[in-house]
């Protein structure tokens, strides 16, 4: 067997329909897009949630609330995962994102106060909840915000 002798599989590749090449071809004149027509022209198809003149679902359901623009959303992280780092050690935003506790930092990291720290750690984050602040100094370590 030499690399020039290699075909493909009986049937598993399939010449592309050439569209609009003349009537000896199957789909030549209207090429497949009907007789007329918006849909025949290039371009010619209608806007997302387009419901044909009635009045589209996203104009007919009431607008509600306010999204702030301004927003920040902060990756939480709990004082009870930090235990799994070794005592005395600090645990900074690289530290959290080796240990598979943070995917994407979002505006920031902030630690919560949910669970029990049963290590001295020195954490620096973002925003500290209170409970969080009271579980890390209530442990013996200290809290520095960046």
């Amino acid at each position: 067997m030499k690399l020039h002798t290699l075909t493909p599989a009986e049937g598993s590749r399939k010449a592309r329909n050439r569209v609009g090449r003349g009537q000896g071809s199957g789909n030549g004149k209207l090429a497949g897009r009907g007789q007329g027509g918006a849909k025949q022209r290039s371009g010619g198809s209608t806007k997302l949630g387009f419901e044909g003149g009635q009045t589209p679902l996203y104009r007919r359901l009431p607008k509600r609330g306010f999204k702030n623009i301004n927003r920040k959303e902060y990756a939480i992280v709990n004082v009870e995962s930090l235990n799994r780092f070794e005592e005395g050690s600090t645990v900074d935003v690289d530290a959290l994102f080796e240990a598979g506790l943070v995917k994407k930092e979002l505006s920031g990291i902030k630690i919560l106060g949910e669970g029990k720290l049963e290590k001295k750690l020195s954490v620096k984050a973002h925003k500290f909840s209170k409970a969080a602040e009271e579980a890390i100094t209530a442990a013996g370590g200290s809290i520095e915000v960046i």
